[in-house]
């Protein structure tokens, strides 16, 4: 493979979820030769990355996909080989909390035993290669204190939880072990127009366009009650990016520091339409899930500390943002 000799090489696991697609948008516009792999399942489901692979100024030329897979050790091995990147972000893994209590041994496996995967071969093939691995305040659980830091003892909640404290460990471990310059961050929930309907937020922001435009009558959800604390994709993958960038390695948390309920998030949508939920809200008691987290708020001190972490995107402006894209959406297929 021909590389740029005097470009950046970044490569993206998971590239053409939510967070990679952001992350691959930002390293190109920073001048990076960006790589990402792509898995046989996903290869129908590239819509986050479409723009860039029609990009012929771009694809081909910056921007390159690879096939592999995150449970196929010979594909990791033979694509950080070949694209010998100075940067590697591990965005793949089965990142869905309920669908982790329906296949815990598919999550354990993806989320936690894959990032040693990663981790050995790049100690095996080069390492001065910088590894971003992305943790969930999910790991936190049922947390002992409120707002939690990077000292708060992890009490997981679900298989995920379970799988992502593997990941937070291994890369640690790599880090004391081997000097590989691996750091994390502790993600709290970040949500974008780019989300699947799997998701909440997005169901919801889906859901109320559709219902301004006529096409579904009722909102379903499950526990609305719960308080989460979110923030903008984009800005957190800007955040990733700069972790990377530091003199050392280490471990932060990333969050907006407030949380807002299900139901905070349901009402600023239809305020934004001018629609009462009182009318299309629906309590579904199937959805609630087999256990619940805490009150997951984040304290980020420390990331202000090291790099001005500032997160410019709030809560009713995430909503706004989700909101308008989906009603674009709605009026391309009308």
């Amino acid at each position: 493979m021909n590389h740029s000799s005097n470009k950046k090489r970044a490569l993206i696991l998971g590239v053409t979820g939510q967070d990679g697609s952001y992350l691959a948008e930002l390293l190109l516009e920073k001048g990076y030769e960006v790589h990402g792999m792509v898995r046989r399942s996903a290869t129908g489901n590239t819509r986050n990355i479409d723009h860039l692979l029609k990009d012929k100024k771009i694809f081909g030329k910056r921007f390159f996909i690879h096939r592999g897979d995150m449970a196929d050790t010979t594909s990791l091995y033979r694509i950080i080989g070949e694209v010998k990147p100075n940067e590697l972000y591990n965005e793949a893994d089965q990142d869905h909390v309920a669908w982790s209590f329906a296949t815990p041994d598919y999550s354990y496996d993806i989320t936690g035993a894959a990032v040693g995967r990663i981790l050995e071969i790049i100690r095996q093939v080069d390492k001065k290669i910088k590894f971003f691995q992305p943790c969930s305040s999910n790991m936190f659980g049922e947390p002992s204190e409120i707002p939690q830091k990077e000292t708060t003892p992890f009490r997981p909640k679900s298989p995920y939880a379970c799988a992502k404290i593997l990941a937070f460990v291994l890369t640690k471990h790599y880090r004391e072990a081997y000097g590989i310059f691996a750091s994390t961050a502790i993600f709290y929930n970040h949500e974008s127009p780019r989300r699947n309907e799997e998701y909440v937020t997005r169901k919801i922001t889906k859901s109320v366009a559709r219902i301004a435009a006529g096409l579904q009558d009722k909102l379903e959800l499950g526990n609305v009650n719960a308080k989460i604390d979110w923030g903008y994709a984009k800005e957190y993958m800007e955040t990733a990016w700069k972790i990377l960038q530091l003199s050392e390695p280490n471990d932060f948390i990333i969050a907006s520091g407030e949380a807002h309920s299900i139901k905070e998030f349901v009402d600023e949508s239809f305020r934004l339409l001018n629609l009462d939920p009182k009318n299309y809200l629906k309590i579904d008691k199937n959805l609630l899930r087999p256990a619940n987290t805490g009150l997951l708020i984040g304290d980020t001190s420390k990331a202000k500390k090291a790099f001005g972490f500032n997160l410019k995107v709030k809560f009713k402006e995430l909503v706004k943002i989700m909101v308008e894209a989906d009603l674009k959406e709605i009026k391309k297929i009308k």
